[in-house]
């Protein structure tokens, strides 16, 4: 069997790399074409002409933008065998928090041209899969969690790596946020929040294009760490006690979970207290407090010195996890 994998930047794609890795443990030829553009037109067409060239025997696409995929359906049977739709990201919500509801019924036409010419629907968490589902009633979509590889917790422990951040002897363990540094992230929450607790240390560890500007007045108890190794994120991390997501809530909160937010599993993995806004939650999950974000102050300043309660081995919430789910989605195309 032979798969070709779609995504616009396959590189920073991290779920379509999971699934890649998954795939060919699984001894199943997993293709990942790379693009020479950024401009969805030429990523469009270069995306069409892998299909013709490699003729897999399934495309799977992961969304967003879905534009990109419009009409690869119609190279059925010329390039490819069966299709499978990735439905990671609302696309169209996402349009529409930026250029109102005309874009949200632009994107979703997309959506839904797509859900309903795949074979099979693959999506992150049940609200996504509910919404994928109605683009395409005759479609039950098969749910695979963003969850980390057990690499990232075994990288808190190795000895070699030394972040760029230490705690002194009898120092307070700082409040750490990890990812783009941009408002949708919730930064100005974030630094809002900071502000508040002036005598606790805040770790920003991440960039973005607009990262300086939206620094710029920090308090002086935040320090920005920029973008960091793997290794050292979870360095850092293990370093940390609190552990922020510190989203605002949006259309896009509903589909936003506990099961599709990489790096809230990823402290939880390792461990840590995990205070959140601005998503939901789907599971009971030790350690994860979610909060309005207006109480997300409030929230931390009552749980500062608290201690995360340990975890068992039914705690833990690993990629490899989804082995099972994954060969099950492929082995429907062996019947």
């Amino acid at each position: 069997m032979k798969v070709l994998l779609l995504a616009n930047q396959p590189d920073k794609t991290i779920r379509l790399l999971r699934f890649q890795g998954t795939l060919k443990g699984m001894g199943i030829e997993a293709i990942v074409p790379k693009f020479s553009s950024r401009n969805w037109i030429s990523i469009a067409r270069q995306a069409k002409e892998a299909v013709l060239r490699e003729k897999p025997d399934i495309v799977h696409i992961f969304n967003v933008p879905d534009i990109i995929y419009h009409n690869i359906s119609r190279l059925r049977g010329e390039g490819f065998g069966k299709l499978i739709y990735d439905y990671r990201s609302p696309w169209g919500l996402e349009l529409s928090q930026t250029f109102g509801a005309a874009a949200r019924a632009f994107g979703e036409r997309f959506e839904r041209e797509l859900a309903r010419s795949a074979d099979i629907i693959t999506s992150v968490n049940r609200p996504l899969a509910e919404k994928a589902r109605g683009f395409a009633p005759n479609r039950e979509p098969h749910i695979i969690p963003n969850y980390p590889e057990r690499s990232f917790s075994q990288a808190g422990d190795a000895e070699d790596v030394s972040p760029p951040a230490t705690l002194s002897p009898g120092e307070q363990a700082p409040v750490i946020f990890i990812g783009r540094v941009c408002t949708q992230e919730g930064i100005g929450k974030l630094l809002s929040v900071a502000s508040a607790i002036p005598d606790r240390e805040f770790w920003i560890v991440g960039d973005g294009p607009f990262s300086r500007w939206l620094l710029r007045n920090k308090p002086a108890n935040v320090k920005a760490l920029g973008w960091q190794s793997h290794e050292n994120v979870a360095r850092l991390v293990k370093a940390a006690g609190i552990c922020l997501i510190p989203r605002e809530e949006s259309v896009i909160t509903p589909y936003s979970t506990d099961r599709s937010v990489w790096k809230l599993n990823e402290y939880l993995n390792m461990g840590k207290l995990v205070i959140a806004s601005g998503v939901v939650q789907e599971e009971p999950r030790k350690n994860l407090m979610i909060v309005p974000s207006e109480e997300l102050e409030e929230t931390i300043i009552k749980h500062l010195d608290d201690r995360p309660q340990p975890l068992l081995e039914s705690d833990y919430r690993f990629w490899d996890n989804n082995r099972d789910a994954i060969k099950k989605v492929y082995e429907e195309f062996l019947h």
